[in-house]
């Protein structure tokens, strides 16, 4: 009766585990597709368009290549960048210009498919070191050779890649992806696990809890993917911004929070030194009050500094708790008589405060005189 018992319970979890997955899924599936309108949206605006010149302006009857170097340049790329989408268009034209001249030279064929893709590579390899670059031409010239020869002769289907790869770029600068938005998600998720991190630390030590140290520290060394992800969307919203008036004034903005992510990217590797110090320190089942106040100041002051990126009224609040933590850092006032291994911990925090008051906005210079002297 017992296993009998044992087995549906098991059996109940198994069904509840796969419906969670399956509810974790589809949310997951439905934040994607959401995030992903902006671009859908600009996507088919530039199909439009493209379409519409090609087609109806040129009078190509079936405008293929127009719609096709459209949709490869723009895509669902995070990097969004114009000269992104620049090199994707070239890539594209030359592969449609190549098609087109061999297949008028050797016809086509299997063997002519062959020899245009390898020309194709030579020169894409040649040309760009970037790989992807390759490939963006070697597609569209294998549709050139296989397709037979459009009404308006074999380059028509050449013009038709310019006249999308132009629609790509204008739509890039005049009707822009929302380049803030992923900026500010990625700048949240990244402060999001500073946080975590620094509430750990803080049990760590005000604790004496090697298990919390080493949860901070697992999730540090994760922080790097999230680091990536927030300067590949500020440099495209930026190279975005320059480009179009509709983003321009956005630019000062975006350019401050350049700066605050080389601040928390600092961070996350002098918090990394820090949490594993402390998980070697707090062994001793010693807590240390004084050592855990200091880092939940910090902790408050990155809080702040998280929360001004999507609140500009907060604009200062982080420089004011950081620069009253900096004046605290003085290891003969805060740990008088403490051994070395607890004042090294106080001492790591002291470029930490300079690097994350040079994100706030002050001058590196200023925030190092804010630190008292170590004797």
């Amino acid at each position: 009766m017992t296993e009998r018992s044992d087995a549906s319970v098991s059996a109940e979890l198994r069904r509840l585990e796969r419906r969670v997955r399956r509810q974790v899924d589809l949310r997951m599936a439905g934040r994607r597709v959401w995030e992903s309108l902006p671009a859908i949206l600009q996507i088919l605006t530039a199909v439009a368009a493209a379409y519409a010149i090609a087609h109806w302006g040129l009078g190509h009857a079936v405008p293929l290549l127009a719609i096709t170097v459209t949709i490869n340049s723009l895509g669902f790329t995070r990097d969004a960048r114009p000269v992104r989408v620049a090199e994707s268009v070239v890539g594209i034209l030359l592969g449609i210009a190549l098609g087109d001249a061999l297949a008028l030279l050797v016809g086509r064929g299997l063997w002519q498919l062959l020899l245009v893709l390898a020309a194709v590579f030579v020169v894409g390899r040649a040309v760009s070191a970037n790989p992807s670059f390759a490939v963006a031409a070697a597609v569209p010239s294998a549709l050139v050779v296989m397709l037979p020869d459009p009404v308006g002769g074999p380059f028509t289907r050449s013009l038709d890649g310019l006249v999308g790869g132009v629609v790509a770029l204008l739509v890039t600068a005049l009707i822009p992806r929302d380049p803030r938005r992923s900026a500010a998600r990625d700048g949240r998720a990244l402060f999001s696990v500073l946080e975590e991190s620094l509430g750990s630390i803080v049990d760590a030590l005000a604790h004496a809890d090697p298990a919390a140290a080493d949860l901070a520290l697992t999730r540090l060394r994760r922080t790097q993917p999230l680091v990536d992800a927030w300067g590949t969307s500020l440099d495209s919203a930026i190279s975005i911004a320059r480009i179009s008036p509709w983003v321009n004034r956005h630019l000062p903005e975006l350019r401050r929070s350049t700066r605050v992510l080389r601040g928390a990217d600092l961070a996350t590797r002098h918090l990394r030194t820090i949490a594993r110090r402390s998980e070697f320190l707090v062994r001793d089942g010693r807590a240390r009050p004084a050592l855990a106040g200091l880092v939940s100041q910090l902790a408050s002051g990155v809080r702040m500094l998280g929360r001004e990126q999507d609140d500009p009224e907060l604009a200062g609040a982080a420089r004011a708790d950081l620069t009253r933590l900096a004046a605290r850092l003085d290891p003969a006032e805060v740990l008088p008589g403490a051994p070395v291994t607890d004042v090294a911990i106080l001492l790591l925090l002291r470029p930490l405060a300079v690097d994350l008051l040079d994100a706030s906005g002050l001058d590196p210079d200023a925030a190092r005189a804010l630190l008292p002297p170590v004797a």
